[in-house]
């Protein structure tokens, strides 16, 4: 594969990577919104997701309940999702290094697959603390899985990249004039 084509394909699956990440943020700021419009939305038209998992309807009412109740007694505790929110566009920009010049900002890769794998024992510790239902939990795990996956892509591409692009190795003893 050319360099330009190597290249081409680190930066798909990077720009994949941002929107997921900005997305993400961006859901953050409207929870009370979207909690409410998932509750009406388990019992009207996706009322059959419902139905196979009973255990969602009431945990998105429980949430709705608490998030409600957050917003009009206690706003400022909702001000820690708008935090989170903008935690998560900070880390997208991050990423546009590695966008530019993936093998300089290689870097900036492991520290996004850190950060997919802190989610594990975030999840697995604060969840229970936190009386989040376990298969909740998995849902929560699987943003640290499916996260890691497109930067693993992302750096081996880049190894890739980096032998492609490095300059070819010099007889020994030989230095340059």
């Amino acid at each position: 594969m050319s360099e330009q084509a190597l290249l081409r394909r680190i930066r798909v699956w990077l720009a994949v990577f941002i929107v997921c990440l900005v997305l993400s943020g961006l859901t953050a700021f409207p929870l009370v919104t979207e909690v409410r419009w998932a509750e009406q939305a388990l019992g009207s038209w996706a009322a059959p997701v419902g139905d196979a998992f009973p255990a969602l309807p009431e945990w998105i009412a429980r949430v709705r309940a608490g998030t409600d109740s957050a917003g009009a007694e206690h706003p400022f505790l909702l001000y820690g999702t708008d935090w989170l929110a903008f935690a998560h566009l900070v880390i997208a920009v991050a990423f546009y290094g590695p966008y530019r010049d993936p093998v300089r900002n290689v870097w900036v890769v492991g520290f996004g697959m850190i950060a997919c794998a802190g989610i594990v024992p975030l999840a697995l510790i604060c969840g229970p603390l936190r009386y989040i239902p376990g298969w909740w939990t998995l849902i929560d795990l699987s943003f640290g899985v499916f996260g890691v996956v497109p930067l693993l892509v992302v750096r081996r591409m880049t190894k890739r990249l980096e032998a492609l692009t490095a300059p070819a190795a010099r007889p020994a003893g030989r230095t340059p004039r």
